[in-house]
């Protein structure tokens, strides 16, 4: 089954998801021993990337991770070039909260040859930055300012646009190492106004307050730099999932 198709079923189902996100630059995460703790818990996706990520190091790593797990892995690029097709699929993001035409329309001519030439899947993501309380690397190389995370209308709206636009997939994303999450009233109000399966990451440090999120309306939610900082934490939170 395509990965979207499997996301949108979930959803219909009322399953929620969780993904680990997996950055080539932190060694930690490629570990055996890490990708066998995913796999004991039924992780549903892996997602790959990160902002500063070269390409040989991408390509490594989604090679390692491919050969010790059959969980789905899915490019989430840093950048045009960040196309392997030992993945499953791609993340097509378009960063809807800024007013970066590069990567509005830039990169996606940049990577729409090698895209259609790969074997991957390509799903068109609306990507929306939203302030965790600190720059993160995400909102300095994409030169954007995030959507403040008090402006739940602005969110709503932006959300609203990318799924008239055609859209597959919304994510909302505080940043690797924010300060906080995205705020859950405004996850309830973004997924109450969409039909789109909704993806949180950025900040979530703890099982409740993943599950604080799931309840307000995200299908997937992302963890990556709390389980660099603490592997053994993917256990609470992947056992957390069930409750």
């Amino acid at each position: 089954m395509p990965i979207l198709d499997n996301i949108l079923l979930k959803k219909a189902q009322g399953k929620k998801s969780l993904a680990v996100l997996i950055d080539p630059d932190k060694h930690q995460q490629t570990d055996l021993r890490f990708i066998t703790s995913c796999n004991q818990l039924n992780i549903d996706y892996f997602f790959i990337g990160g902002s500063f990520v070269h390409k040989v190091d991408l390509e490594k790593t989604i090679r390692f991770v491919k050969q010790h797990t059959d969980i789905p892995l899915i490019i989430f690029p840093g950048d045009a070039d960040h196309i392997d097709s030992s993945a499953d699929a791609f993340l097509l993001l378009s960063m809807i909260s800024g007013r970066n035409p590069e990567l509005l329309i830039g990169k996606h001519v940049q990577a729409a040859q090698a895209l259609k030439e790969s074997r991957l899947e390509v799903i068109p993501t609306g990507y929306m930055l939203i302030d965790g309380g600190k720059l993160t690397n995400v909102s300095y190389i994409s030169q954007t300012t995030p959507i403040p995370s008090g402006n739940t209308e602005i969110a709503v709206s932006t959300a609203l646009a990318g799924e008239m636009l055609g859209l597959k997939l919304m994510y909302m994303d505080a940043g690797s190492g924010a300060n906080s999450t995205v705020p859950p009233m405004m996850v309830k109000r973004v997924s109450s106004a969409i039909k789109l399966p909704l993806i949180i990451g950025g900040g979530i440090r703890t099982p409740d307050s993943m599950q604080e999120l799931f309840s307000a309306g995200a299908d997937i939610i992302v963890v990556g730099n709390a389980l660099e900082e603490n592997p053994e934490m993917l256990w609470e939170i992947a056992m957390a999932r069930e409750i």
